[in-house]
């Protein structure tokens, strides 16, 4: 099948809609449901984006997308105790496969609601499971397990998007997109994004332990598939914090540095211990977690709203519990899709406990952002690929 009709576009107004190919079949089938537009438009970014991390690391990949930019990413490093505490996966024997996609859907929860979902290996069992009970719109693999499918297709009344892309897929190298009735062409981006990228380091810390190289590469490859301007904060073998379609750097840094930090502060003491009720929803939970830990805590903990949540009011997390708690980060990667014009952005960084950076260079402050990094003791890698996404 070389065509196929779409409910409608970007908005409900924008009828007709259709995908199809010049030459030869769709790359992918529909297994369940009936895809959309954005639909599309996130499976075939999150697809290439979890294909490239597998190539990159040798992992198996996954990617949690929300219009067109990824929310999450990750490869199936294990989780330690309290990142499983922190993901509600104490005591389960995880598959790599469910490992990277608990990692993803693990780092922005606020933002992976009803999100689009990529894995580079089969689907399995376990990991269809831990979606079913996730507030989530489809999902794209190269295959899937017998027992998985019949579990996503039970979701969502029958109606979730399932898709299984042809892994041997290879576009053509000339790609064209209309704006406003132009035709734009371009070549296909296709740089390969490898330890290579991270040999030029200018700072005078030049130490890039192996942890640290991988957690780069998947900042970077991540950063591929963002809207752009894009930065990405990750550990551990995960993005923790991208921030995406800034006009500003400085405010992607920012914006992104606050979601690490929701991330690190989720694994504080006082936010594993919060005493949840059992019949609680998931979304109602994450959110909880979130207004805890932020500024508007007393919207939750004021009167009795806080039994909402909880079986018992639980203690303010003091500004200073956070801050004596976020002290502790440390070796965090940051990507950068472009080059830091300025040092505020690795001033920053620092704060959420960037010591490794990679970014393109080439601006005329590079001298200042080396500076700044040789002032905190960072090591910067200068890869000289800009990775723009629109």
């Amino acid at each position: 099948m070389n065509e196929m009709e779409l409910k409608y576009g970007c908005n409900p107004n924008q009828k007709p809609a259709r995908v199809f190919m010049k030459n030869g079949d769709l790359p992918f089938q529909v297994l369940n449901g009936k895809p959309g537009y954005i639909n599309l438009l996130d499976a075939m970014n999150s697809w290439q984006l979890v294909r490239e991390l597998k190539a990159a690391t040798g992992l198996p990949a996954a990617a949690s997308f929300k219009h067109v930019s990824p929310a999450g990413a990750a490869v199936a490093v294990p989780l330690a105790k309290t990142l499983q505490k922190a993901y509600f996966v104490e005591g389960i024997e995880l598959s790599p496969i469910a490992t990277a996609y608990i990692r993803a859907r693990g780092a922005d929860r606020m933002s992976s609601y009803g999100d689009f979902v990529a894995l580079s290996d089969e689907c399995d069992a376990q990991t269809a499971s831990f979606l079913q009970r996730e507030v989530s719109d489809g999902i794209i693999a190269p295959s899937y397990s017998a027992a998985a499918l019949e579990i996503l297709k039970s979701k969502r009344k029958g109606t979730y998007l399932v898709l299984q892309m042809d892994p041997d897929y290879k576009p053509e190298p000339i790609e064209t997109k209309q704006v406003f009735g132009i035709t734009f062409e371009q070549q296909r981006n296709e740089i390969a994004i490898t330890e290579d990228c991270l040999k030029e380091i200018p700072t005078q810390n030049k130490d890039l332990p192996a942890a640290a190289k991988r957690d780069l590469l998947i900042a970077l490859i991540t950063l591929k598939y963002t809207q752009s301007n894009s930065v990405c904060y990750a550990k551990d073998g995960q993005a923790i914090g991208i921030g995406a379609g800034q006009q500003s750097r400085v405010h992607c840094t920012r914006l992104a540095g606050n979601k690490a930090d929701i991330w690190y502060l989720r694994q504080a003491p006082q936010v594993l211990s919060l005493p949840f009720r059992e019949d609680i929803r998931r979304p109602d939970r994450d959110n909880a977690i979130d207004v805890y830990v932020g500024p508007e805590y007393r919207d939750l903990l004021d009167g009795d709203n806080w039994k909402r949540v909880f079986t018992e009011k639980p203690p303010v997390f003091t500004e200073e519990e956070k801050q004596a708690w976020l002290a502790t980060q440390a070796d965090v990667a940051l990507g950068s899709d472009a080059f830091f014009p300025f040092g505020d952005n690795i001033e920053r960084a620092r704060k959420s406990g960037v010591a490794y950076v990679a970014q393109a260079g080439g601006s005329i402050r590079d001298d200042n952002v080396i500076e700044t990094c040789d002032k905190y003791n960072m090591t910067m890698a200068m890869t000289h690929i800009r990775l723009f996404h629109h």
